[in-house]
């Protein structure tokens, strides 16, 4: 019996370890969760006192909100090591200027977010002259007569919900791809938004693989924003730093060889926008003539590239995009 005493004896030590690490890892889990509904409880009061405003002052409240402590926030640093890197000769003051309007544009999306079902206002009568305004009319009518499957991919500018709005009013067959925020409660909220307004939703994961290839595959247009950090083997160059790309629309694309569009939208002078909508992309192709990848992403990245320099400030600089 003294034999077995000491593994016995180490036996229980290493159990009562692992035992306090379970209830430690269950203690930050339930407090976790608290603290997501907690957050998700004061997102849902703040959107009722939003909706109580028309979609103008509550972009122009949440803008200046976010305009005036957002550069204060710890995650302000991101957004000025972004900027001083991709803007070597600009000065401290011209840095803070985009930022602040970076912080700005931020707002008045969850500001004009709460507002979705009132922010389309087209009419065929006096087109364009909304608050909404589409250009190249009929690279937009093309989506529908050509009768094709198409790739659409975008970026994190200005308001941009608004593209996936305007493919569901104009009653494209489409489908989004997007990605839910970790706060599964906010996650909630923001699909109740989303779900009644847009066209089919695909959530990231390991089956929108497969959401994404029957998308395209019943000859419907998904969009997807590319312009943030995915870990791939992808390498592109954008604002003159390497970074990894998010490969799976020129993925797609190689399949099945449907065109590829971009979209933007650009934030305009009082509370207005304007939605963009190139033609097909001439996609580089290998040896073998099968669409380049690496190619295709550097293209996609170089012209998304050339919209944030448009209006760097309605860009989200806040965001992580060159790793190691």
């Amino acid at each position: 019996m003294s034999a077995l005493k000491k593994p016995v004896n180490a036996l229980r030590r290493s159990w009562r370890r692992f035992a306090k690490h379970i209830r430690r890892y269950k203690l930050y889990q339930w407090a976790k969760l608290a603290l997501d509904f907690v957050a998700a409880m004061l997102t849902r009061v703040m959107v009722r006192g939003l909706r109580r405003l028309d979609p103008d002052a509550s972009s122009n409240f949440m803008g200046a909100l976010t305009r005036t402590i957002g550069p204060y926030l710890p995650v302000s640093r991101i957004g000025r090591k972004n900027l001083r890197a991709a803007y070597p000769d600009k000065s401290k003051a011209e840095i803070e200027a985009i930022l602040a309007g970076v912080w700005d544009n931020l707002g008045r999306v969850a500001g004009e977010f709460v507002h979705l079902d009132r922010m389309w206002d087209y009419d065929e009568a006096r087109p364009n002259a909304g608050r909404i305004e589409t250009f190249h009319a009929d690279r937009f009518t093309g989506l529908f007569t050509d009768e094709k499957p198409a790739l659409i991919f975008s970026a994190h500018l200005a308001n941009w919900e608004l593209a996936a709005l305007c493919a569901a009013k104009y009653g494209l067959d489409s489908a989004m791809l997007f990605r839910m925020p970790n706060n599964r409660f906010v996650a909630e909220l923001i699909h109740e938004t989303r779900a009644g307004l847009m066209s089919q939703l695909v959530p990231t994961g390991n089956t929108a693989v497969f959401a994404m290839a029957s998308v395209i595959e019943r000859g419907g247009h998904l969009g997807m924003l590319v312009d943030q950090h995915r870990r791939s083997d992808t390498r592109v160059v954008f604002f003159n730093r390497p970074c990894s790309a998010n490969d799976a629309i020129a993925r797609l694309a190689r399949r099945y060889e449907c065109p590829v569009h971009g979209v933007r939208v650009i934030r305009l002078p009082g509370n207005r926008f304007r939605i963009e909508l190139t033609e097909a992309l001439e996609l580089p192709r290998g040896k073998d003539g099968e669409i380049d990848i690496q190619g295709t992403m550097q293209k996609i990245t170089s012209i998304i590239e050339g919209w944030i320099r448009e209006h760097p400030e309605q860009w989200l600089w806040l965001h992580r995009r060159w790793r190691d």
